[in-house]
């Protein structure tokens, strides 16, 4: 069959600053903040008492028993990949009886059913071990959500679950797009998803000195590259995006917003969660994913970052572009969109897929808010305080996670 291009038709972001495409957009371009108090449960005895939350109605993804019985992360799996579908017009097809065996998802998660897991070891001490919950291991598992959403629409082509740290969402989109390239699928509804606002999570990170303690400032607690930084702000969200055949988009007449183009992976092989500060893992991704799209640095317009708001983590992706792209760092839009959404673990990456695409699309590229000044030797063209219009063609998306997992996607307009 040969190598299929691969077109972004439908997008589904559910994010703290935005749910659907639109709100998503428009909330990145007026620079929000997705980042409050946090209203989970009662945090007043930890350090940090700040998040990014969602708010969705599950409200149409299934009934109140069938609900009981998922974790968090797969309803807000369900909800982003509604909003994909939905976005895409696939609803005529999927209400059909047609052969989806060429059909598949793609939705992965780091941490899996968190929530039930730990409200299952509270039960178990109170109650005793008699008492769990039998539905605890399909909540709490990795491949719960992607498996749902295959479930909910009858999808049975390839059905992925990566976990990898926060690189998550963007491995999942490139595994699905190697599987349509490849001719083993032609639809794939592929991202991410994580609930990971929990107590023992939350102290976990917390004691680590991973998160921000901006307690009294949230708004102002993520702010990417700034000299100020002191550590992300977790938050809570899913994103999916439907990848699809070229000539499969074409024939049903899909509004079509950019085309995939290459995905590059690799490994820093240096800290359980440091990254190496000399970028050589990112910037092998980066290098992979052009590779791939048979592109030089050159040809890249636009690269949304990781940039977690962690300083090492910044320092060490900054170091890492400019070892991609050299002397032409000065006229690469720079945009980390995390400064708004905190950090989505898995569903951060492909969130910023969305950003990125959005960006592509509009010729805006959002902006970086909470930056003031950057660390000295910092060589970006960072975009801040307010979006800048530019006549982009092509746009790099950033994931890289605990453990030294490095993905890196490349999109451009059609």
């Amino acid at each position: 069959m040969g190598e299929r291009r691969v077109v972004i038709t439908g997008l589904g972001p559910v994010t703290p600053i935005g749910t659907g495409a639109a709100a998503f957009h428009e909330a990145q371009l007026a620079g929000v903040s997705g980042v409050g108090p946090l209203s989970r449960f009662e945090a007043s005895g930890l350090p940090v008492r700040i998040a990014a939350e969602v708010a969705v109605d599950p409200a149409g993804l299934g009934d109140r028993a069938a609900l009981r019985r998922l974790d968090r992360v797969a309803i807000l799996g369900l909800a982003a990949s509604a909003l994909a579908v939905e976005d895409a017009g696939l609803g005529d097809l999927l209400d059909g009886n047609g052969d989806r065996t060429r059909w598949g998802s793609a939705v992965g998660t780091a941490l899996g059913g968190m929530e039930s897991l730990e409200q299952a070891g509270d039960r178990a001490r109170e109650r005793g071990l008699a008492r769990v919950d039998p539905f605890l291991l399909p909540k709490m598992i990795g491949n719960a959500v992607s498996a749902q959403v295959a479930m909910r629409y009858g999808l049975r082509g390839p059905m992925l679950s990566p976990s990898t740290a926060c690189a998550t969402g963007t491995d999942a989109l490139g595994e699905a797009f190697r599987a349509v390239r490849n001719g083993e699928a032609d639809v794939m509804l592929a991202g991410g998803a994580e609930a990971p606002l929990t107590p023992l999570l939350l102290s976990a990170l917390s004691g680590m000195g991973a998160l921000s303690r901006r307690n009294d400032e949230p708004g102002c607690a993520s702010r990417p590259f700034d000299r100020e930084r002191d550590g992300f702000v977790l938050g809570e969200g899913a994103a999916v995006l439907v990848l699809e055949s070229l000539t499969h988009a074409e024939r049903r007449g899909a509004r079509i917003y950019a085309e995939l183009l290459g995905y590059g992976r690799s490994s820093d092989a240096h800290h359980v969660t440091q990254p190496d500060p000399s970028g050589r893992g990112a910037a092998l991704a980066m290098r992979r994913a052009l590779d791939e799209a048979r592109l030089e640095p050159d040809d890249v317009d636009h690269v949304n970052a990781h940039a977690t708001s962690t300083p090492l983590g910044d320092a060490a992706e900054a170091t890492a572009i400019g070892r991609v792209f050299h002397d032409r760092t000065a006229g690469l839009l720079v945009s980390a969109t995390k400064s708004m959404t905190g950090h989505l673990i898995a569903a951060s990456g492909a969130a910023e897929a969305i950003a990125t695409v959005q960006a592509l699309v509009s010729g805006v590229v959002p902006p970086t808010i909470n930056h003031a000044r950057s660390d000295d030797g910092f060589a970006l063209d960072l975009v801040t305080h307010a979006p800048r219009e530019a006549p982009l063609r092509r746009a790099l998306s950033n994931s890289f996670g605990f453990g030294g997992n490095n993905a890196a996607l490349v999109f451009a307009r059609l």
